[in-house]
This record gives structure tokens, C-alpha cells and sequence, in this order.
């Protein structure tokens, strides 16, 4: 897995950034559905420690992976990465979205 990078989607969670498609708002109706789907399939990660859902993001292989970090963040995450080169969001999370 060298050179590949992992981008935090909150407490101590990471994805692979080369993986993920979408990252979006969970409000949407369109959105619970393909959150319900992905359960029913077996195909959704709650990376949210059971928090409220932010954001959902959305990798190559159809998973659907639930965070507590806003998709706004994770975007500015991934945004980070691809300017410095470094993993993004590798700080400690303290439970708040910045």
C-alpha cells in the first residue's frame, strides 16, 4: 500500500483516497435510500461511532461509508492531500467538526 493515501473521516478512521467518488450531504432522500440499500447489502461502514451522520462517501467498489465529519471538511481533507502531498486530517479527533 506504499504510496497510496489515507484521508481521516473522523476517530482514527481512514479511507483510501484513491477509492472514494462522492462525498456527500446525508439529508436527502436519495441519500437515505442509498444508506438503506447499502445495509440491506451488506455493503455499509459506520465510521461515525455512533455519532449523528455528516457526510456519506461513496468508493469504486459501491461501499458506503457513514462519517460524523461534515462533507465540507472531508472535502477540504482531500483537497489538503492533493496540494501537500502528506495524508490530510491525520490530527487527533476530539469528536467536534471543525
Amino acid at each position: 500500500m506504499q504510496g497510496q493515501m489515507l484521508v481521516n473521516v473522523g476517530f482514527g478512521n481512514y479511507v483510501l483516497a484513491s477509492r472514494v467518488i462522492a462525498v456527500v450531504n446525508p439529508l436527502s432522500s436519495p441519500m437515505r435510500r442509498l444508506r438503506e440499500d447499502a445495509k440491506a447489502e451488506g455493503r455499509l461502514v459506520d465510521a461515525s461511532q455512533g455519532r449523528k451522520t455528516r457526510s456519506i462517501l461513496v468508493t469504486d467498489s459501491n461501499h458506503v461509508i457513514l462519517s460524523a465529519i461534515s462533507a465540507d471538511t472531508i472535502g477540504q481533507r482531500f483537497t489538503q492531500q492533493q496540494q501537500t502531498g502528506a495524508g490530510a486530517g491525520d490530527e487527533m479527533e476530539n469528536g467536534h467538526d471543525d
